[in-house]
């Protein structure tokens, strides 16, 4: 196992003023053992980050480092990870067993080596009676379990995981996380996982790193991320309905967006007076969206529960933020501010 150190790593296509910069200056100290997830809407660099520290992408600037080597210019082969992809890249003739084992016969493992590293990668994945069948025979989620199960019989210090999950259903996914959280508790093995997919993201990471157009926007654990969002575009990206940035709020200053997360909420006697436009069911909460009745033209979105009235539509409403609950960022940089 070992450290990820990336320092003011860029990247960029083409020369002069038709280059396309991608990646601009991201650093980050990754600890031996710690899983990371690259996360942000397509389109913003994450992919192109994890295939620079792969070396599938050649680095324009910086520099990375696994472990106490300096692995810019070296090969993929050279850089001891093993990589999981969102396709399986399975060889469809060979077997389950060959394909696990398939880069330890070309690194020349003894067979008898080979025999138990995939034989222990399958008791970990519970694929063990799948061994002999070809790929075609399994499903979807048992074919990114013998992907992962081949990146383990590495035994690699980092393992990089490319939205390995996006080809299966909800529930698949689930269960996938799930495995995937064991596996690390079992191996340990130092991970960068990328997605777009805030809610891998979030019961994923140990520590999280939130991209947007080539940018690092945030680097920290999913409580700090949710708790504390750096900036605007974080604030926006993580939670699901995404916090309320409000320039319109009674209390706003100028220059001053406010924010507040729809569950941080409450409906009472006072508060901001909203007009309920739409109500949505989703089981045991309910999503309540208003309008400004000062003039405004935004619409703020609270979270209840089950037990409370559903109020109707055109009705007004007083809602409250809870105490300690409110964020500020400023409205020209949208980064945080610490007061309004």
């Amino acid at each position: 196992m070992a450290s990820i150190s990336l320092q003011n790593l860029i990247k960029r296509y083409g020369v002069g003023k038709a280059a396309n910069q991608v990646i601009h200056g991201v650093s980050a100290e990754v600890a031996d053992g710690e899983f990371i997830v690259i996360v942000g809407p397509s389109g913003c660099g994450k992919s192109t980050l994890l295939r620079m520290v792969a070396g599938l992408e050649e680095v324009t600037g910086g520099e990375i480092r696994i472990g106490d080597r300096v692995v810019n210019d070296l090969e993929p082969a050279e850089r001891d990870i093993a990589m999981v992809f969102q396709n399986y890249a399975l060889y469809p003739h060979m077997s389950v067993f060959e394909n696990m084992a398939y880069g330890l016969k070309i690194a020349k493992v003894p067979a008898a080596e080979i025999r138990q590293r995939v034989d222990k990668a399958a008791a970990i994945l519970e694929i063990g009676p799948f061994l002999q069948r070809k790929p075609r025979e399994l499903s979807g989620g048992q074919r990114q379990r013998v992907a992962m199960g081949r990146a383990i019989v590495r035994q690699p210090q980092v393992f990089l995981f490319d939205e390995p999950l996006s080809n299966l259903d909800a529930k698949l996914r689930a269960q996938t996380r799930l495995e995937i959280q064991k596996l690390h508790r079992e191996l340990g093995i130092t991970s960068l996982f990328v997605t777009h997919d805030q809610v891998e993201a979030m019961t994923l990471a140990q520590r999280m790193m939130v991209m947007n157009n080539g940018v690092m926007e945030q680097f920290g654990t999913p409580e700090e991320v949710y708790n504390r969002p750096a900036t605007t575009f974080v604030a926006s990206f993580i939670g699901s309905p995404p916090m309320n940035l409000l320039k319109q709020a009674p209390d706003a200053r100028p220059g001053t967006i406010t924010g507040v997360r729809p569950e941080h909420l409450d409906i009472g006697p006072t508060g901001w007076a909203l007009t309920v436009e739409a109500v949505e069911l989703l089981g045991a909460e309910r999503l309540v969206y208003g309008r400004w009745q000062h003039g405004g033209d935004e619409v703020v979105v609270l979270r209840t529960e089950e037990s409370h009235a559903v109020p109707g539509l055109g009705q007004t409403i007083h809602v409250q933020p809870r105490p300690g609950k409110m964020h500020w960022f400023d409205a020209a940089s949208g980064q945080r501010k610490d007061t309004p």
